[in-house]
């Protein structure tokens, strides 16, 4: 999956401070948009699959989140509108530095 900027985005989150990217590998930036939601304050982003992932999914593949840690925050998945014009394109990354270990 590729990040995309989101429409009304209202800042990018960069890699956390502690983050050492020799060790942990490359953090690019994540647009998101701060939003109050019903459960409280949220920051939602935009991931466009790429079209083998969009074929996986039709084929009735999982999507799959992974959260890094030993704690599990509160998490929210949906599916929005196609892309309109205030939507940047997706952009390319690399492959997350993180995968299920076992």
């Amino acid at each position: 999956m590729h990040t995309g900027r989101i429409s009304g985005f209202t800042r990018f989150l960069g890699a956390p401070r502690d983050w050492d990217e020799a060790k942990d590998g490359h953090c690019g930036g994540l647009a998101i948009r701060d939003e109050k939601t019903t459960a409280g304050l949220g920051m939602t982003s935009a991931w466009f699959p790429t079209p083998e992932e969009i074929e996986r999914i039709k084929a009735g593949a999982p999507i799959y989140l992974t959260v890094l840690g030993q704690v599990h925050p509160p998490v929210c998945m949906a599916v929005g509108s196609p892309p309109d014009a205030q939507d940047g394109p997706p952009r390319p990354s690399s492959p997350p530095a993180h995968r299920p270990v076992g």
